[in-house]
């Protein structure tokens, strides 16, 4: 059976103990096993990242940028490749796994241009000869945890950042599909990157823990459910590090009485069912506004739904694949009861679906709700599966009360032709990332993502200069070069007090 290791700056690594399983979603069989790290491997792997970066540190961040472009053109001579391995562990279908990677490479080509954004700030007469003037330095050592229904994205936002301001990085990715991962810190090397700059170590909590604790690791950013990311900004804060910690979400989907509810349709389809749904962007919650949109909208919905190909995630004709485990699988058709049992109206049920030849792969099928409460635990919690859920309301008002109100704060979208309802919405919801007539509203790389309430931990977003902000730290120095006459200049006087 295929093992997959660590990727390191050394390679004598013991032999793991401990092993986790990688399934093959598309038949329910353990396809490959990947070795579990401890603290021991992650002392290592921090030493070897200290011996390193002081040299990347000291390279001039256009040198560092070519990297980057090296990078960027070999993921892109090997996407093909790239994408088919991320889909064989993950099951979401190949033209999926190609925009995953291809929108962590966006952060990459924003990082580029890291020449640019380093760029301190000047005052040139701050005093009496006195010059003040800024520059951002890397803090040493960052790492990332990252999820697994995303392995290329979000190790590229973190990774891509934090390199190329002058960190080294240790990367944790999810042990459920591990191999893309590796394999980007193989491209880097090849890139021109130089060893030690980047390491993968494969884990469970223990290695998180490890991380966490960590005195060396100054900085650590992660991508996972809320109860986990509260859990990692509390230990890693009081550990003494800066944190930045993305959680769950539960976004909504207002449409107006005015909106084109064939494109909201379309827009639904791929929203709430792409990827199965396993994205903290996707949008499981559509809210009608009026109760003629809402007979409208469902009379729309359900042979759309009905129209969605589940297939095997290397069928290019499928919309969707497989969930990441059996597990998770078990986890959405619970969910799926849970509605029914707490009175919502099952208008499609996805439970039992399976493909001939694969009975035995984690399937769901796209599931439809209507007449959902707030109050009904399937609302309030985040299902991530293929589940879309209705929840009406009598007018604007209440429409925006309801994600304003929710736990969660990742992402939203209002679907309308009027720009003073967009307007009023965008300004007023209670939400981090906004869509008008967007449906995924995530942001491009040179902006920022991240999202409020129990949807992140932590002042500082994704990407953009919010993570240029996050992977350095200001330094701010006051110069001043006396004549050194000979009756000697005045006494120093701070400038604000002059």
């Amino acid at each position: 059976m295929r093992e997959i290791s660590h990727k390191l700056a050394f390679a004598d690594a013991p032999a793991p103990g401990r092993f986790g399983d990688v399934f093959d979603p598309n038949n329910g069989g353990v396809q490959a096993r990947v070795a579990l790290g401890d603290s021991a491997l992650l002392d290592r792997a921090v030493e070897a990242a200290k011996k390193a970066q002081p040299a990347w540190a000291a390279v001039n961040p256009q040198r560092r940028a070519r990297v980057m472009f090296n990078f960027k053109a070999l993921v892109e001579q090997n996407m093909d490749e790239l994408a088919k391995l991320l889909s064989s562990e993950h099951g979401k279908v190949v033209a999926d796994a190609r925009g995953d990677i291809q929108r962590g490479l966006e952060v990459i080509e924003f990082c580029c241009g890291i020449p640019h954004v380093l760029k301190g700030e000047y005052t040139q007469g701050a005093g009496p000869g006195i010059d003040v003037y800024s520059m951002r330095q890397p803090l040493g050592i960052g790492a990332g945890i990252t999820p697994f229904n995303f392995p290329g994205m979000i190790p590229l936002w973190m990774s891509g950042v934090a390199i190329a301001t002058g960190n080294a990085f240790i990367l944790k990715p999810s042990e459920r599909d591990p191999s893309l991962p590796v394999r980007l810190a193989e491209l880097f090397l090849e890139a021109g990157l130089p060893e030690g700059i980047l390491q993968v170590l494969h884990g469970d909590k223990e290695m998180v823990d490890a991380i966490l604790d960590h005195p060396d690791i100054a900085a650590v950013s992660f991508v996972g459910s809320s109860d986990i990311a509260h859990y990692v900004y509390k230990r890693g804060v009081a550990a003494g590090k800066r944190v930045q910690a993305m959680g769950g979400a539960k976004n909504h989907g207002i449409v107006m009485p005015d909106a084109d509810l064939d494109q909201v349709v379309n827009d639904l389809s791929g929203a709430a069912f792409g990827s199965a749904g396993e994205r903290c962007m996707a949008l499981p919650v559509v809210v009608p506004v009026g109760e003629k949109t809402a007979v409208a909208l469902r009379e729309k919905l359900i042979p759309a739904i009905a129209a969605l190909r589940v297939g095997v995630s290397t069928d290019p004709d499928a919309h969707y694949g497989p969930v990441v485990t059996a597990a998770h699988k078990a986890k959405i058709e619970n969910y799926i009861q849970m509605g029914v049992d707490e009175g919502a109206e099952l208008v499609v049920d996805g439970r039992g679906f399976t493909l001939q030849g694969h009975e035995q792969g984690f399937f769901v099928g796209p599931t439809l709700f209507d007449h959902v409460k707030p109050t009904m635990r399937t609302y309030r919690e985040e299902i991530f599966g293929p589940v879309l859920q209705m929840v009406r309301a009598d007018n604007f008002e209440e429409a925006i009360a309801l994600p304003s109100q929710h736990d969660y704060g990742n992402g939203v979208a209002i679907f309308t032709r009027n720009g003073h309802a967009a307007r009023e919405f965008a300004a007023r919801v209670n939400v981090g990332m906004v869509g008008i007539n967007v449906p995924i509203p995530v942001p491009v790389a040179y902006h920022t993502f991240g999202g409020w309430k129990r949807s992140a931990f932590g002042d500082t977003n994704q990407h953009g200069m919010e993570g240029v902000k996050f992977w350095t730290k200001v330094k701010t120095v006051t110069q001043r070069w006396p004549d050194g006459g000979a009756s000697g200049d005045s006494a120093f006087v701070i400038p604000t007090m002059g």
